[in-house]
């Protein structure tokens, strides 16, 4: 079935929009038409520019002077083709709140290519799919901001992350919970690859099918691995390694993920498919941001286990490869123990600490989370001022700021004895500026984005631009920004973030 779209009319419209990109064949392209279905977008109705990266426009080699001109609108809101690119939408399965949800694929996004840097771009939002289901296959301006804002956030925050090249507009009127207005997001990526397009070519027992996928995914992105006496072994364990060092990463930033489904797990260990995510305000482990998640089972506490579930999927879709359930069990303990290192590494980080781990400053971890959990004390604002406490010295005088955020200033004081003694012989100074560049000022928070999408939906879009400057570089102070590093109004509370955001 062709689902292309017929071109505009004119030539001027059809003509290819050269991006002054260099696109390489041996992209996800070169797999076949198993893997996916050519089509073309569907035009986007008279767009508009929301938003644009100049560093995601440098990942891909693309001058990011383009992004102010109306062809390459045209051509990144699905209008116009883009000059030597083949537009195609990928299939894939996996499982959707633990449930095997069956064939899936890429319902609104189509990916253009690869180019010769080894970034691929996609447009989320550009019609329906032979994978839509019951989708109509676009993106809204509210979730197209929130996914360019984030993306370019845990850039910042040194995450591994897929990337935002662009946000185009519309008026076009798209049904989600209320009547909202189109958008296409631009999505940079090395792959858009994910555990379900394994699980997807296991389900269905095309062996060679998946075998291809593996040996495609080891040559561009773990080559290491044709080295190992069981490639497909080494595969998944990479994987997980890499999938312990990103979940480590998010909860040390409390960032919550939302819907952590199996077809959302990125092979290259990336954040991907921003949708009902959210750094935390007060913490709390138990946590849900997503409002559809009505069980509690991606809570941010949760989400390390749920990211070991998802490798157990992955494993078990690789096993026909790796050919022994011994090898492919360990493989997948690798996340058992990197997990635990990468989270203590990380936290010890968060902390200042020199030197080797000793033995009990696991005991420091839990009781400084055991204090902030007890509270709901921000997150964000507690690391920072302790950061500038160790800075100024950690005496009595320094640590105010932050034992005024707590109610208990008895289990704060006995906590901080504790620290104090174990920051011991280090260089204050040296072990605060270390804390500074690890504890961000400036995170997302859910109300920022909120505000920059009001302004948005009347066409003011100078607050995306004011925030991605300061999510950029969220660990520098950005004087005259004080609000944005300030704890959330109580209409943040308010706020209700679902599948459709």
């Amino acid at each position: 079935m062709d689902m292309r779209p017929p071109p505009p009319a004119g030539d001027a419209a059809q003509a290819p929009v050269d991006l002054g990109l260099r696109w390489s064949p041996d992209g996800f392209a070169a797999l076949g038409p198993g893997f996916f279905t050519e089509l073309r977008p569907t035009p986007l109705p008279a767009p508009y520019w929301v938003a644009g990266s100049a560093q995601a426009a440098a990942l891909l080699g693309m001058d990011a002077v383009l992004l102010e001109r109306d062809d390459v609108l045209q051509a990144l809101a699905g209008n116009r083709p883009v000059a030597g690119t083949r537009p195609l939408a990928s299939v894939y399965s996996g499982h959707q709140f633990g449930v095997w949800a069956g064939q899936l694929g890429d319902g609104r996004a189509i990916l253009l290519g690869e180019t010769e840097s080894g970034q691929e771009l996609q447009l989320k939002g550009s019609g329906r799919t032979p994978y839509s289901r019951m989708g109509d296959g676009r993106a809204v301006l509210r979730s197209s901001i929130r996914e360019f804002l984030c993306s370019e956030a845990m850039a910042g925050l040194g995450i591994p992350t897929t990337r935002a090249l662009s946000v185009a507009g519309s008026d076009l009127p798209v049904a989600r919970e209320t009547m909202e207005t189109g958008a296409v997001v631009a999505r940079v990526a090395p792959s858009f690859i994910r555990f379900g397009h394994f699980e997807h070519f296991a389900a269905r027992g095309d062996q060679a099918s998946l075998r291809l996928l593996a040996d495609h995914v080891i040559a561009r992105h773990y080559p290491d691995c044709r080295e190992a006496g069981n490639p497909h072994a080494a595969l998944l364990q990479a994987v997980a390694q890499r999938t312990a060092a990103l979940l480590a990463q998010w909860q040390a930033v409390g960032f919550c993920h939302g819907v952590m489904n199996t077809d959302n797990m990125s092979i290259l260990g990336l954040t991907i498919d921003y949708g009902p995510f959210q750094f935390l305000d007060g913490f709390d482990p138990g946590h849900i941001c997503n409002h559809s998640d009505t069980q509690g089972r991606y809570a941010f506490a949760r989400q390390p286990s749920v990211a070991y579930w998802n490798l157990f999927c992955l494993g078990r879709a690789l096993l026909p490869l790796i050919g022994d359930e011994d090898q492919a069990r360990a493989a997948l303990q690798v996340y058992e123990t990197a997990f635990p290192q990468a989270l203590e590494a990380a936290l010890g980080a968060k902390l200042g600490l020199a030197g080797p781990p000793r033995e009990d400053d696991r005991a420091l971890f839990d009781a400084a989370l055991h204090l902030l959990a007890g509270e709901r004390t921000d997150y964000t604002i507690f690391w920072r001022r302790l950061s500038q406490a160790v800075a100024g010295g950690a005496d009595a005088a320094a640590l105010a700021p932050v034992r005024d955020l707590f109610a208990d200033r008895t289990a704060f004081d006995a906590w901080a004895e504790r620290y104090r003694a174990r920051l011991a012989g280090q260089d204050l100074a040296r072990a605060g500026a270390a804390m500074l560049a690890v504890n961000p000022r400036f995170v997302l928070r859910n109300h920022l984005a909120e505000q920059a999408i009001r302004r948005a939906q009347q066409k003011d879009f100078s607050e995306i631009r004011r925030l991605l400057a300061l999510l950029s570089t969220p660990y520098d102070e950005h004087p005259g920004n004080d609000a944005d590093a300030d704890f959330p109004p109580d209409w943040a509370s308010s706020i209700e973030i679902s599948c459709s955001s």
